[in-house]
């Protein structure tokens, strides 16, 4: 099926099901003589994997990466890099209840429009469970970026629910990203938002929220006019992930509320001697191509889908019929979809950084 690579000179291919044999990626285009390990891209996906907390998923998956290809001597070899982990706590007998009928949010319905058939144990290709490839990609994209280039990419729990943060996206750190289950540098709003989905997980419910990406140190000059550009690529990646309902760059929706004399960027020159702007409403990003300030935009998650309150839905006869889930599943999946949007970032920007090189020689 069509649909499951993304990138153009840093090309990913991700593979697997959610209650399948293993998941995986086959990344292509990374260039040779970076140094990598199994290390590197375990880190973050320890970050991403289950039961990490008591607000995520109490399914234990070890999610041990294998690198079966494109690395020797502990370089990459220029050549296809395949990576994968194997499933191992899948319980599919969980899921035995939901094969006669349609999950209220889910692909169940639209995977069965489009194929004539769906896998009713964990969604299958519409798990979760497919972003451990993207994000094991991502690990090798972030590294390539930061050691090649400078560039640096992190994210975090902006907003759960009402619940908003209070933090400058210029100076957070990844420290202060990790200090806590949520994933919210803004200790108290921290504090406040694991309360709020404690609760919603208590009441058999779920809640969505924001996250804030941050791209430092880019170059200008990023970026392929006119259907390529930049800020539309971070989009697609972003509105790829499972339960993403929004994008937006910079100030996004809250620019219609200013005037055009407040909310432009204006110029003038660094100490440095360099072009820049005084303010970045745009997000770091003019007419599709990098500007050279901090990329920022934020994303929105939808509350997830599976959840224990009663529901109506119908059979695959249209059969009406009530559903309340069973199973293992976020009450909020932003703690972990954190490192999915920092892998995302850093495969469109390693594709436009390498495309960039291939033009300007």
């Amino acid at each position: 099926m069509a649909g499951n690579s993304f990138g153009e000179l840093f090309k990913i291919t991700t593979f697997g099901e959610s209650h399948g044999g293993a998941v995986g990626v086959v990344v292509d285009g990374c260039p040779p003589g970076l140094e990598i390990c199994e290390g590197d891209i375990q880190r973050e996906l320890d970050r991403r994997k289950p039961g990490q907390s008591d607000i995520t998923t109490p399914r234990k998956e070890e999610d041990s990466i294998h690198i079966l290809s494109g690395v020797f001597e502990g370089f990459t070899t220029g050549t296809p890099i395949m990576m994968l982990a194997y499933n191992k706590d899948t319980r599919s007998e969980d899921y035995n209840h939901l094969n006669k009928l349609f999950r209220p949010s889910h692909a169940d319905f639209t995977y069965l429009s489009k194929y004539g058939l769906r896998d009713w144990r964990g969604s299958g290709r519409a798990s979760a469970r497919e972003t451990l490839g993207r994000v094991a990609a991502g690990a090798i994209a972030q590294k390539f970026l930061k050691e090649s280039i400078g560039i640096e990419i992190l994210s975090y729990v902006e907003q759960v629910g009402d619940i908003q943060s209070q933090v400058d996206y210029e100076t957070v750190s990844a420290d202060q990203i990790e200090k806590n289950i949520i994933r919210c540098p803004d200790h108290e709003a921290a504090t406040k938002m694991i309360e709020l989905v404690r609760a919603v997980q208590s009441d058999g419910d779920s809640i969505g929220g924001i996250i804030r990406g941050v791209i430092r140190n880019v170059q200008p000059g990023l970026g392929e006019p006119v259907f390529d550009k930049l800020h539309a690529d971070l989009g697609k990646a972003m509105l790829s992930i499972n339960a993403v309902k929004g994008f937006e760059i910079g100030l996004g929706f809250n620019a219609v509320h200013l005037r055009g004399s407040q909310h432009n960027d204006p110029f003038t020159v660094n100490t440095a001697g360099e072009v820049v702007t005084r303010t970045n409403n745009a997000g770091g990003v003019l007419g599709g191509i990098s500007t050279g300030s901090t990329i920022t935009f934020r994303v929105a998650f939808k509350p997830v889908a599976t959840i224990a309150k009663e529901q109506d839905t119908v059979t695959l006869e249209g059969e009406p019929t009530k559903l309340a889930a069973s199973g293992r599943h976020d009450p909020c999946v932003l703690p972990r979809a954190v490192p999915i949007v920092d892998a995302m970032a850093a495969l469109v920007m390693a594709d436009h950084v390498l495309r960039d090189k291939a033009q300007n020689l």
